[in-house]
């Protein structure tokens, strides 16, 4: 009997799985969150607030507000709390937040209660270069510095980018993950927020240099990128990224199987608008999840997984993962039982 963690390699490469459902049960999942990667002393680096907290500033500067309504933390932009207000003086706005003496305490011990014989180690690296970009400035003087100065940006993410290298260093030598997933949203649900080629021509090098260590140390490497994006999925390829976790049904998906040619697995295209809300019924979870199933998994090189990574209502997690579990059988008997 394969492991869950057997299987998913298996899924990812093609390669004769027998198994479909729950992708989480593939992962070791963090004890605190339920998600299916470790967040780790690099990643606190870039620690943000609490649900509740307002004004809350992390190791960069960015002050961050999480108001009880809302599902997630956003930086507040407010005049007079933007850290580089200017490009072209980004060396003065803020000093890298230092990797030496971090505390692994906390992450040793959830490592040594890791599976690692039957579910496979995730890691967390949190901010991918875009993200830090409009973190750091805000999202409209982000967007125009790629335009308008993409020299300094280039420089700037690329200190960024050595900087991320590094912490990959130290969480690949205290955990020894199997993948590390990269958090960088690079468009909305019907474009790219860049050109695409003013994300070939900065974006593109960075996060293959920042891939290129990964895999270097023998680790897969994984883009969390729920978005369309499927202008640039020939480019994913080119830079490196085994896994594409969070494409949106808004992307042409089994088109993007058929372009990257086996090259990519994508690892999501659950609708989260369509169920992910409180009224949503169990019927129509189901039926939304084996729809899923029906439209992408015969393609190959894809597995059904929520792409916000968890959804914001707990009932909708429970019922969708168990439908997971149960509709993946019936798949799994229909493709692969010989």
């Amino acid at each position: 009997m394969r492991t869950p963690k057997e299987n998913f390699l298996r899924l990812v490469r093609n390669d004769d799985p027998q198994w479909l459902g729950d992708p989480y049960a593939c992962f070791n999942c963090n004890p605190d969150t339920g998600l299916p990667y470790i967040v780790d002393a690099v990643a606190l680096a870039h620690r943000r607030t609490a649900k509740g907290g307002i004004g809350v500033k992390d190791a960069w500067g960015v002050v961050w507000d999480w108001p009880e309504d809302q599902p997630g933390p956003t930086p507040n932009h407010a005049p007079g709390k933007i850290v580089i207000e200017d490009i072209t003086r980004w060396k003065d706005a803020f000093e890298f937040p230092s990797l030496d003496n971090l505390d692994w305490g906390g992450t040793r011990k959830i490592a040594e209660g890791l599976d690692r014989g039957n579910k496979l180690v995730l890691v967390q690296s949190p901010r991918g270069m875009f993200e830090f970009s409009h973190a750091m400035m805000g999202f409209e003087d982000a967007l125009m510095n790629f335009l308008i100065e993409p020299d300094h940006m280039y420089d700037l993410l690329s200190a960024y980018t050595d900087w991320k290298i590094k912490g990959a260093e130290l969480t690949i030598n205290e955990l020894q993950p199997d993948i590390i997933v990269n958090f960088d949203d690079w468009g909305s649900k019907t474009q790219l927020f860049l050109p695409p080629q003013v994300w070939r021509d900065i974006l593109k090098p960075l996060t293959k240099r920042f891939f290129d260590y990964i895999k270097s140390r023998g680790v897969m490497t994984m883009n969390h990128c729920d978005c369309y994006a499927m202008e640039i999925v020939e480019d994913m390829v080119d830079i490196g990224m085994d896994i594409w976790q969070g494409p949106t049904p808004e992307n042409d998906i089994p088109e993007v199987i058929r372009r990257t040619e086996g090259k990519l697995f994508l690892f999501g295209g659950i609708d989260m608008s369509k169920i992910d809300h409180q009224d949503a019924g169990e019927a129509e979870i189901r039926e939304h999840i084996r729809s899923v199933f029906d439209r992408y998994v015969p393609c190959g090189h894809f597995l059904p997984c929520f792409t916000s990574w968890m959804p914001v209502h707990p009932h909708v997690a429970e019922i969708a993962r168990d439908e997971m579990d149960k509709y993946g059988v019936v798949m799994a008997e229909k493709l692969y039982k010989k």
